[in-house]
């Protein structure tokens, strides 16, 4: 293998691989180096998440990947299916359970020993030996794991956090060796008086068993919680994996038979009685009921749902008993779309903690080295070989980088479950960056702004006739047409009370429709087609109709016994949330831009109903991307929120993409942020979130960086014992996963 450029310009297969062994995120950093040096392979490493994502060329085969990672002295594994791994993360593993035992009998045997150390009233006789007898258990068994790591890693000619641990702990740890056996250290009725600085001597009569057992304890401690931690920041995503259902009840020749619901095909029918999760993504064939998807959108009123509705796996039939015809299964369904796509965005990386990654992958040769100098230093200046060991050990146990590998990885798995939790799903860390410098959103009209169908705005009966009789006998006619807006009416006609009969229906095509309704013989549809059929139709219910198409409304005329009797304006109604959602986006700091094909009179009535002051009308589908281009070319960052075939490329040409889950699966592959339930007001809780994880992202490196800058040169200068320089190294890790679980606090705004 050599050094070169890929050979792909993109690396046409990707695999996803488990990384055992990995200790510290210059681990992460030497495996990627490693994998990046193969020909035609493109790789990411991610501590936190303990995966890699391999992108590879077609001459090259998986088992060559992980043969090369194994070469580095780690192991590599094609990971379980999401669900099955998500299964058999529920319980507390063996390898957590070790640690655990590790840490508490490791903490039992060191707490005499440093209350030794740090009381010397205390001190009995033969007091050291005693402390020796506690001490070595710790320092050998409780630390084996990183002596074995550094072990390892010295074999492959490499270094890593645990090389400076266990050269820090058994440098320790073979000084008070060397001064209990060889020196005066072991000498009966020894006192060691406890310094949080450097002392002054030649070391003869100093032992540092408490130093040696107290890093390994506290170094322990931080690796364990830090792994409970990191199982606590994944748990949304096992959780969204868990929300599907174990078993339905699939209807076989006319018979319920219970299966496990891996065993369900397309095409299958299953019933779904009232309390149970819905088996798959499917389409009713029969009854009604109310589902609760508050699972998987967040949104938590019931949708009512009927014949020929779609519903969505792992959501919950609140109400009557349903039929529904899977439509996707398995890996194809919604709920497994979301577990992928929150993966992958865990397993990414943003570009500022890939600096963070070649710092760490650089760090540990320079802390040996500096460590080496500060020995060589304090030896020159006179001071004492005690001294010159304290500050060097010191050294190299301040300098863990681990808090820097932590810093990003930490953030997007609590993030992105989260988000997945309300019905945001973030693609991957680099469109965290966009949402942070946005400062213009463009909103699709259709299905994004509004609600994408028809429905009755509004009644206008013309003077002494009653508007309910106008409606009923509209909507009786109305119903015996396919078409949106006559649906529209009728809808709502049928929900004010029971239909009249129909007779002698016929459809006037492109103009509405006739019909015989309680012995009248009724025409509902434009003023033209009324007039063709002899009705008079008065200044008044002209001027209603104008009116109505003034205000962005379609006007649907309806009369009988040779007059017009009143104006139904129908509309594509404007979703209820949608002016609380602009209002929250203008909070943020965005400016609001309606876009859509329809005509601008439409569009303008939309926009002023929700708060928009920019409109831009009349556009072609094909005329999206360059209205995109156009506000960029302007010095704007451009947010697009859409849901249609036609806005996918737009999607893809902003510098942040969100769409609507309720809408394509183009514009959902388009987009960087999906947002699960079909509300307007989940892009401001998007945005939010997304911004509010990018601060904690920052904020972690930040104090990751703080925290190496100001403790190895107070190390060097020999301010801090080599205990206390553990034990800070151990909460630099902790703090940092710690205030990435801040992130489980985020809450939609009211």
């Amino acid at each position: 293998m050599t050094a070169t450029g890929k050979t792909l310009p993109t690396a046409p297969n990707l695999i996803e691989l488990a990384i055992g062994g990995m200790t510290c995120a210059s681990c992460a950093a030497r495996i990627e180096k490693k994998l990046n040096r193969m020909d035609g392979v493109e790789a990411t490493v991610n501590y936190a998440t303990e995966k890699a994502s391999v992108r590879y060329a077609d001459d090259i085969a998986p088992a060559d990947l992980i043969a090369t990672v194994e070469k580095t002295g780690y192991t590599a594994v094609v990971p379980p299916p999401p669900e099955q791994a998500a299964a058999a993360a529920g319980e507390p593993g063996q390898e957590l359970r070790v640690a655990r035992t590790r840490l508490w009998v490791s903490a039992v045997l060191t707490l005499p020993v440093i209350v030794l150390a740090m009381v010397p009233a205390w001190q009995f006789d033969y007091w050291q030996w005693a402390s020796l007898t506690l001490a070595a258990p710790v320092v050998v068994w409780g630390g084996l794991p990183f002596h074995r790591a550094a072990l390892v890693n010295l074999r492959h000619g490499a270094a890593t956090m645990d090389t400076l641990v266990s050269l820090g702990t058994l440098a320790a740890f073979g000084w008070s060796l060397w001064a209990l056996f060889l020196g005066d250290a072991g000498m009966p009725g020894m006192k060691h008086p406890f310094s949080l600085d450097i002392t002054r001597g030649d070391g003869a009569g100093n032992i540092y068993l408490e130093a040696a057992a107290g890093v390994t304890v506290f170094i322990l401690a931080g690796r364990y919680f830090e792994a409970r931690s990191k199982r606590t920041a994944g748990a949304a995503l096992r959780a969204l994996l868990e929300l599907g259902a174990k078993d339905v009840a699939v209807l076989r020749g006319g018979q319920e038979v219970r299966v496990p619901v891996d065993r369900l095909a397309v095409g299958d029918r299953f019933v779904v009685r009232p309390g149970e999760k819905i088996a798959t993504d499917g389409v009713v064939e029969e009854g009604t009921s109310a589902v609760d998807a508050s699972m998987l959108t967040g949104e938590s009123v019931p949708v009512e749902v009927g014949t020929g509705d779609t519903v969505t796996g792992a959501t919950v039939n609140a109400g009557g008993r349903l039929v529904v015809r899977a439509t996707r299964v398995g890996g194809d369904t919604q709920l497994a779309q979301m577990a992928r796509l929150v993966e992958q965005a865990q397993t990414g990386k943003a570009a500022v903690q890939r600096l963070a990654d070649r710092i760490s992958g650089v760090f540990v040769p320079i802390v040996i080295a500096l460590a080496a100098g500060t020995l060589g230093w304090w030896l020159g200046t006179g001071s004492g070989t005690t001294a010159a060991f304290t500050a060097a050990v010191a050294v190299l146990i301040i300098a863990c980088p681990c808090a820097l590998g932590l810093a990003t990885p930490t953030a997007l798995l609590v993030g992105t479950g989260r988000g997945a939790q309300l019905g945001v799903l973030i693609k991957g860390p680099e469109m965290l960056e966009s949402t942070r410098r946005v400062d213009t959103v463009v909103l699709d009209k259709t299905g994004t702004v509004t609600t994408g169908r028809m429905a009755l705005a509004e009644v206008l009966p013309a003077d002494g006739e009653d508007a309910d009789e106008l409606l009923r006998v509209a909507g009786a006619l109305e119903a015996a047409s396919e078409h949106p807006i006559a649906r529209a009416v009728a809808e709502a006609a049928a929900e004010a009370g029971p239909l009249p009969p129909v007779g002698g229906f016929a459809n006037a095509e492109g103009l509405g429709v006739t019909g015989t309704v309680d012995g009248r013989t009724v025409v509902v549809g434009r003023a033209r087609l009324l007039r063709e059929r002899g009705l008079d139709v008065p200044e008044e219910i002209a001027r209603a109709a104008t009116g109505a198409e003034a205000a962005g409304r379609t006007a649907i005329l309806a009369g009988w016994d040779g007059r017009a009797r009143g104006v139904l304006a129908v509309a594509d109604a404007v979703k209820p949330t949608s002016r609380t959602a602009v209002a929250r986006l203008r909070e943020l700091g965005l400016t609001p831009v309606l876009l859509t094909g329809d005509n601008a009179t439409v569009a303008k009535a939309v926009a002023a109903e929700v708060g928009i002051d920019e409109v831009i009308a009349e556009v072609l589908p094909a005329e999206k991307v360059a209205v995109i281009e156009r506000l960029q070319g302007e010095g704007r960052v451009v947010a697009m929120v859409g849901d249609g075939v036609n806005d996918a490329a737009a999607l893809a040409r902003a510098d942040l993409g969100l769409a609507m889950g309720t809408g394509t699966d183009a514009a959902i592959e388009a987009a960087d942020l999906t947002l699960v339930r079909g509300d307007l007001t989940a892009a401001a809780d998007a945005i939010r979130l997304s911004r509010r994880t990018l601060a904690i992202i920052k904020g972690n490196l930040f104090w990751a960086f703080a925290y190496n800058v100001a403790a190895l040169p107070l190390a060097a200068a020999g301010l801090l014992n080599p205990m206390l320089a553990g034990a800070a190294m151990a909460f630099s890790s902790v703090f940092v996963v710690g205030n990435s679980l801040r992130l489980r606090r985020f809450r939609p705004i009211g």
